[in-house]
């Protein structure tokens, strides 16, 4: 599946990945390809990518997930 993580000043990860786990103001969880489609709002905290048998940690600060056919788009407030 596709991902990509973005904030208003940069694109900070696009690529294949085969997990997203992500702190929704809800609380937290994960997207495996083939999910239904989702929208979510994020709070402030960690996201995870898991892509190529390599994790990759982003410090995001809040924002929006959205989730269809096998592509998702984290637009952050800010991530590092």
């Amino acid at each position: 599946m596709k991902i990509r993580i973005l904030t208003p000043e940069k694109t900070v990860f696009d690529g294949e990945a085969e997990s997203v786990a992500l702190p929704g103001a809800d609380g937290g969880f994960e997207v495996l390809k083939g999910h239904m489609p989702l929208l979510a709002a994020l709070k402030a905290g960690e996201a995870r990518v898991i892509a190529e048998k390599k994790e990759h940690r982003f410090r995001i600060g809040g924002g929006f997930f959205e989730f269809a056919r096998d592509q998702g788009v984290v637009l952050a407030d800010s991530a590092e």
